[in-house]
C-alpha cells in the first residue's frame, strides 16, 4: 500500500515519544522520589508538552508501569499462540524464562521496587494492574481449555503464574528459580516432596 511508509515511520516516532516520556519518567523519580517529581519535570526532561504526555500515558502512575499493556498482550498471545503440541502451563514457563529472566537482573529493577514499595499510589495502582492480568490470563486459560470463564483452577494458575516474577526477584539464579515454580506447578507439591511424609500430611488437610 502507498501509505505504508508513512504509516510505519508515524508508528514508530510514536513509539520513540512514548519511550523517552517513560525514560524521562523513571529517571526522575528514582533520582527524586515518585511525588517530588512533577508531571512537568518529566515532560521537560523528555522534551514533549504535558498534553503530549497525557496523550500516552493516563496519570502519573501510568509512567512507572509503562510496558503494563504490552505485557497483557504477550501473556495472552503466549497462551494462544502457543505450539499445538505445547501445554498451557509449558507455554507460561517458556514466557516466563523468554522474557521475566532477563528483566529479574536489570539492575534498576531494586530500585524500581523499592520505589513501588515507599509509594502508596504506586502500590495501589500495581495491586490493580496485577488483578486485571490475573483476570485477563485467567480467561485465556480458561477459553483455550474448554472450560467456565470463571473456573477456580484456571484463576489459581494464573494467579500462581504471575507471582513467578515476584519470586524470582533477588534469587542469585532466576533462571532456576522460574524452571523450579513451573516445575511445582506442573508436578505438585507431592510429587516434589514425595520423601517428606510429614510436610505432605500436613498439606492434605
Amino acid at each position: 500500500m502507498p501509505d505504508s511508509p508513512t504509516v510505519g515511520r508515524r508508528e514508530r516516532k510514536k513509539a520513540a515519544t512514548r519511550q523517552a516520556i517513560a525514560d524521562a519518567a523513571l529517571d526522575l523519580f528514582l533520582e527524586h522520589g515518585f511525588e517530588q517529581a512533577s508531571v512537568r519535570d518529566i515532560a521537560e526532561r523528555a522534551d514533549v508538552s504535558t498534553t503530549t504526555l497525557f496523550a500516552h500515558f493516563p496519570s502519573k502512575e501510568a509512567l512507572v508501569f509503562d510496558r503494563e499493556e504490552e505485557v497483557e498482550a504477550e501473556l495472552t498471545a503466549a497462551v494462544r499462540e502457543r505450539p499445538k503440541d505445547q501445554s498451557v502451563v509449558e507455554a507460561l514457563r517458556a514466557h516466563a524464562l523468554r522474557s521475566w529472566v532477563p528483566i529479574a537482573s536489570d539492575p534498576r529493577l531494586h530500585q524500581l521496587t523499592a520505589l513501588v514499595d515507599q509509594t502508596p499510589a504506586l502500590r495501589e495502582y500495581a495491586e490493580r494492574m496485577w488483578m486485571r492480568h490475573a483476570g485477563t490470563l485467567s480467561a485465556v486459560i480458561a477459553e483455550e481449555l474448554g472450560r467456565a470463564a470463571d473456573d477456580l483452577a484456571c484463576s489459581a494458575l494464573a494467579r500462581f503464574v504471575l507471582e513467578v516474577p515476584t519470586l524470582a526477584k533477588g534469587r542469585h539464579d532466576p533462571r532456576e528459580t522460574v524452571e523450579t515454580v513451573f516445575d511445582l506447578l506442573i508436578h505438585g507439591w507431592q510429587s516434589q516432596h514425595d520423601s517428606g511424609d510429614a510436610v505432605t500430611g500436613s498439606c492434605k488437610s
